[in-house]
């Protein structure tokens, strides 16, 4: 996809453990439906999409009667292959975001470059103020979203640095997260000038 064009794609993924239909619009105005079965994890990408001012339409069946993990990570991965498609070749994105997101008393640090190396360094605890517990019915156990990031900047070519300052409600951490994430991307692919932003030429 070239400059100019929109920003949208629709994808299917589909394997023995998963099958993923997404719809994305990188310029959208956050309008969000996400269906993996998993409704925490549901709450925690739609949160992700909004405050990424993205138009998402997600619908996710996975093999959840053997594990949880397939379903967030083929969800990260087709996630993140839709963003890549979605930015084509990234001509006049801003290319670099941070941001500081707090809810209550958790603090996450999101850093983001759209730099087609995919790099993700997560110093996020979700148990700092204990163990944490699995959330929402079906659980979802809060380690899985390491495995949902380091997917998708995988399958999109993203380096993504998440660093939890504080924080004790494995909720709000995640939450945090996910939101501080968002708000980067939403940052990083707002389009303010012309070419690529690399010596390289490209991303």
């Amino acid at each position: 996809m070239s400059s100019g064009e929109p920003r949208r794609s629709e994808r299917s993924r589909s394997t023995k453990e998963t099958s993923i239909r997404v719809s994305l619009d990188v310029d959208g105005v956050g309008e969000v439906s996400v269906r993996t079965g998993l409704p925490f994890f549901d709450h925690m990408v739609a949160q992700l999409a909004k405050h990424g001012g993205l138009d998402l339409t997600l619908e996710v069946d996975g093999d959840l009667a053997v594990d949880a993990h397939h379903t967030v990570e083929d969800t990260g991965i087709a996630l993140g292959e839709s963003l890549r498609a979605a930015l084509g070749d990234k001509a006049g994105v801003r290319r670099f975001a941070s941001v500081d997101v707090p809810l209550d008393e958790a603090l996450v640090s999101a850093a983001l470059d759209l730099s087609g190396r995919p790099y993700l360094a997560y110093q996020v605890d979700p148990g700092a103020g204990g163990e944490a517990y699995p959330l929402g019915s079906p659980p979802f156990d809060p380690q899985l979203a390491e495995e949902f990031w380091r997917a998708l900047v995988t399958a999109a070519g993203i380096t993504l640095h998440l660093r939890m300052v504080s924080g004790r409600n494995a909720h709000h951490i995640l939450e945090a997260s996910f939101k501080a994430a968002g708000r980067a991307l939403r940052d990083a692919v707002r389009v303010e000038g012309g070419g690529v932003p690399s010596t390289k030429g490209l991303l």
